[in-house]
């Protein structure tokens, strides 16, 4: 079954919007495959403004969400795996939806063939990487 975020996210976003509010998304920002400019990631997440005035070309699909957004006056691509997103609320209330951490999906093409000899170094340093104690927090933006 696919995963209820995307659906999640999409319909939020469009709930926000209606409601004349401004919806963020809270961004995993190590997550494998997340774009977004580093500098402004802080303790591994970051928050963005989705807000159609804020941003262009803002596509949501079931794999991720992409867009072209201004950071510091410099125009950026973004592009965020639905899974690195961690949660979705109205600047102006915090009204929302915050989901538990994602692992990284490992594609069948990504393994490598080793054999039927067991590993006896332990796990692989391209690993998963650790999952971070507690749950998620929201940071006010001002």
């Amino acid at each position: 079954m696919n995963s209820s975020r995307p659906y999640l996210v999409r319909a939020l976003y469009e709930w926000i919007v209606d409601n004349d509010c401004t919806p963020h998304i809270l961004v995993n920002a190590e997550y494998p495959a997340v774009q977004v400019p580093q500098g402004f990631a802080s303790d591994g997440q970051i928050v963005l403004n989705v807000s159609p005035n804020a941003v262009r070309h803002l596509h949501m699909d079931n794999d991720a969400v992409s867009f072209e957004g201004r950071f510091g006056g410099v125009a950026h691509t973004l592009y965020v795996p639905s899974a690195a997103i961690l949660g979705i609320y109205a600047r102006e209330n915090g009204q929302g939806m915050v989901f538990e951490l994602e692992p990284p999906v490992i594609e069948e093409d990504d393994l490598e063939d080793e054999g039927d000899e067991p590993d006896d170094d332990g796990p692989p340093s391209g690993g998963q990487p650790p999952r971070p104690s507690g749950r998620p927090s929201l940071k006010v933006v001002k």
